[in-house]
């Protein structure tokens, strides 16, 4: 029977970023799964993620791919009562040139699987994963083609209904919105220079981002029998629905690919993981498209374990249960986070809505605050330190 150090099961953006990054210390990787199929979607990396990217010598490639997110703008589009004002996030503010790229998610996974094929540790088995069993030394895992291998480490990237998790009978816990994501592209006329404006509504958020030329990506939120409607819509009306929706902003809008729809729900396991199995990515952790924190989150969760596993001479028999301690705080706190701003958005609740129109007021006329909220934005955990440097400096001072 074949063996290899580390499994992967998944081949999405999550499973072969995790392959990747994963076979540069000297380990073997088989990335096993069915080809993925095409992703009309598109995904903003922030510069985390951005700079990890470039840890694994991709970072060029795949910025190349998308447009720089420069600005990014609040807009309170709910027509209440208590409306916030606009809040203006620049990323020159914290000496960055962008806060990340917005990228198509097909054409980047195509730069990925490229990478894959050319990697000498890394083992591409086209097959689903259909049983795993775990003792003492290792994991076995049984493919539906009949073939076997045993991996001293299992990473499941195998997505919501993940085969890996339910394997090793973790749970999750799993809501549901009264809401649906349209997502689509289109073209406009005036450049977008860079900025991603997010309309807060009384149905969710609506989200334009940059791609590159005079053309952006959309994350439209509202109810599902509003959304099966705007997907009925011939092109001209769905472009002038957007068109208005932005307020003209960019001018006259063209949709120019075939709009998808998504019900909006949220999951979290209730462990991240167990012995020799992690879960990383929406195996993991899923919610709503708010904030781009998706792939952001499952790209920490592969820079977590490579971390970790940095730091050992071998794959120890519990690095599922130290993996889970690790990441539990930061997965956990951007689920809550995320799903109490959506729900934010979709209350009556008048003293609801006078914390969000506070907060959002706090942002536009705090500019301390802004830089601190994007910083935590960008790397989660550095706001709490540089108020704690700075509470360290002064008592310092103090004391002398």
């Amino acid at each position: 029977m074949d063996h290899t150090d580390i499994a992967v099961i998944g081949a999405g953006l999550a499973g072969a970023l995790a392959a990747l990054a994963l076979s540069r210390d000297g380990r073997t990787v088989a990335l096993i799964a069915p080809t993925a199929p095409h992703d009309r979607r598109t995904t903003a990396l922030m510069d985390e993620a951005i700079g990890f990217l470039r840890k694994l010598d991709l970072g060029e490639e795949v910025s190349a791919l998308g447009a720089p997110l420069a600005t990014l703008r609040i807009i309170d589009g709910t027509d209440r009562l208590l409306r916030a004002p606009v809040v203006t996030f620049r990323a020159a503010k914290i000496g960055l040139d962008a806060f990340g790229y917005n990228l198509p998610n097909a054409p980047f996974l195509d730069v990925l699987n490229r990478r894959i094929e050319s990697a000498p540790s890394i083992t591409r088995i086209d097959a689903r994963l259909e049983s795993l069993e775990e003792n003492a030394t290792g994991c076995t895992l049984t493919l539906a083609d009949g073939r076997s291998l045993t991996a001293s480490l299992v990473i499941g990237a195998d997505g919501r209904r993940s085969l890996v998790r339910e394997a090793r009978r973790i749970e999750t816990r799993n809501w549901s919105y009264p809401q649906t994501a349209v997502v689509l592209n289109f073209a406009h006329e005036r450049p977008h220079e860079n900025i991603s404006t997010e309309f807060h509504t009384r149905q969710g958020p609506f989200t334009q981002v940059p791609l590159p030329g005079n053309r952006s990506s959309l994350v439209w939120v509202m109810t599902p029998d509003a959304a099966a409607e705007m997907l009925t819509r011939e092109t001209a009306a769905l472009s002038s629905a957007v068109e208005q929706r932005m307020q003209s902003m960019l001018g006259k809008v063209t949709v120019d690919t075939e709009p998808q729809a998504f019900p909006l729900s949220g999951m979290a396991a209730t462990r991240f993981g167990k012995g020799r199995v992690i879960l990383v990515g929406e195996a993991a952790h899923a919610f709503p498209p708010i904030g781009a924190q998706g792939l952001n989150l499952s790209l920490r969760d592969v820079m977590t374990l490579v971390a970790m596993l940095a730091e050992l001479p071998a794959i120890p028999a519990d690095l599922g249960d130290r993996y889970d301690r690790r990441r539990r705080a930061d997965i956990l706190s951007r689920t809550v986070s995320v799903d109490l701003l959506n729900r934010s958005l979709l209350t009556g609740f008048l003293p609801v809505q006078m914390l969000r129109a506070g907060g959002l007021q706090a942002l536009s006329s705090a500019g301390a605050l802004r830089s601190l909220v994007m910083q935590e934005g960008l790397r989660p955990g550095s706001a709490i330190r540089s108020i704690l440097g700075d509470l360290r400096e002064k008592i310092g001072r103090h004391s002398a």
